[in-house]
């Protein structure tokens, strides 16, 4: 069940407490945020401003410029390709296509029904086993477009979800 704002406040305002006398917080409490709502909610960012002194629109550049951070909350399964180069050259362009074609949505986006989100990540540190995924923070490398609907179709049975 979503969390509405007003729920949030108590766990905001424990987590900036939490960075009080840190030096330049902001990345700290972003990342607390996300680990603890799953995503930064947008109400989130004017106490998060006010409190460390900053403008609104410089903690919304930093949330919006790091592809790590997400603004909706993500899908029940979240999908990571690796974008990097050693995955590029065997293969990931097309698993990523293949991927955004499955899934009917492209990076940063979850499917309609909440199943699954679709990221991008630049490395996942697996480039001997090009090209490679993280799913639910679980690596796999080699990865093939028949392997990765044969992963999916995994996580659907396992969920007991029909495709």
């Amino acid at each position: 069940m979503e969390t509405s704002p007003v729920d949030r406040g108590p766990d905001l305002q424990r987590i900036l407490a939490q960075f009080k006398d840190r030096p330049g917080p902001l990345l700290e409490v972003l990342h607390t945020v996300q680990a603890t709502f799953g995503f930064i909610p947008p109400e989130t960012i004017a106490p998060i401003a006010e409190y460390l002194n900053l403008s609104r629109a410089d903690v919304h550049g930093v949330v919006t410029f790091y592809h790590h951070f997400r603004s909706a909350p993500p899908g029940q399964h979240v999908l990571q390709l690796c974008r990097a180069e050693s995955c590029q050259a065997i293969g990931g362009e097309a698993l990523a296509e293949h991927a955004r074609k499955r899934l009917g949505v492209d990076f940063h986006d979850s499917t309609p029904d909440g199943r699954f989100s679709l990221e991008p990540v630049y490395c996942l540190g697996n480039c001997a086993c090009s090209p490679a995924v993280m799913l639910d923070g679980r690596p796999y490398g080699r990865m093939t477009p028949e392997r990765l609907d044969a992963l999916l179709a995994s996580v659907d049975t396992q969920t007991g979800v029909d495709e």
